[in-house]
């Protein structure tokens, strides 16, 4: 549980880190995911290969490694278009519907038990995060198509999920991330190279952004969460990453001078109120 609440504030940080990147943001998300490759490769050598360290063995083994990356950067890539297309609040509040679409995978596709306490607390943290972005008056400032590309994203997120906590039973965090990362990386390249005019930021403090993006919200926020899949349902640890935008807004609050407002410390208030009760369930 721990694990899980820490990996959701590491990456409840990455608008932050988007928002100062010098880079487009189809580049921004390579980087995200390539620079990570450094923190996990080194932590993989350093730790050495322990006896319940499993390799894959099968084709279909090695499938299943590369299959979330391939969700991961469908979902980047969605995530950051839908940003050009639609406006911020629609953006954000549609592709964190991943719970939504994660607890139904769920019972459609692997027969989870879903309690009647645990469903209450899903709506009422999606609730509050329509309340933390400005309530359901916000969704009129958007456009359909990027509305729709928003809860695509959200949808591969969602498989994104599933795909990990699915591995956790065959193997280690650090496999996992390693393999799923780097088909991100490999995935995200061709699509920045082709959107983006520059792929390397001009200043310092352009590599340092990325690099924060990389190793504090990827590398950190989701080895968290992938450890905690190991020990927490999907279902789950998917509405617990609520805290993303909660955290996010607080960020924002300190580091760019942006006000917090009644609406969003309620629907902060909500969202927290929801994990707990479906935390009960």
């Amino acid at each position: 549980m721990a694990a899980l609440l820490i990996g959701g504030a590491a990456i409840g940080g990455s608008p932050i880190f988007v928002r100062l990147s010098e880079v487009g943001p189809m580049a921004t998300a390579f980087w995200r995911v390539a620079l990570a490759l450094i923190p996990l490769l080194a932590w993989s050598w350093f730790r050495g290969e322990s006896a319940n360290d499993r390799r894959p063995q099968k084709l279909s083994e090695y499938a299943l490694l590369i299959l979330p990356g391939v969700f991961l950067a469908i979902d980047l890539a969605a995530w950051h278009y839908a940003l050009t297309k639609t406006s911020v609040a629609n953006a954000t509040l549609l592709a964190n519907l991943a719970p939504v679409f994660v607890t139904l995978a769920s019972w459609l596709l692997f027969r989870a038990r879903i309690s009647t306490i645990f469903a209450v607390g899903l709506v009422t943290a999606v609730a509050g995060v329509v309340t933390l972005k400005g309530g359901p008056m916000a969704l009129g400032e958007g456009n359909l198509v990027g509305d729709g590309i928003a809860v695509v994203a959200a949808m591969f997120y969602a498989g994104y999920i599933l795909a990990i906590g699915r591995l956790r039973s065959l193997f280690s965090t650090v496999r996992i991330m390693i393999w799923s990362t780097a088909s991100a990386a490999v995935c995200m390249l061709p699509m920045a190279a082709l959107f983006e005019p520059s792929l390397f930021p001009a200043t310092a403090f352009g590599w340092a952004m990325l690099f924060g993006l990389a190793f504090v919200s990827h590398a950190g926020g989701q080895v968290a969460i992938t450890y905690a899949l190991a020990y927490l349902p999907p279902a789950f640890s998917s509405l617990t990453l609520l805290l993303q935008p909660v955290v996010a807004a607080i960020l924002a609050w300190i580091l760019l001078a942006e006000p917090v407002g009644l609406m969003q410390a309620i629907g902060g208030a909500i969202v927290l109120v929801g994990i707990l009760i479906a935390r009960r369930g």
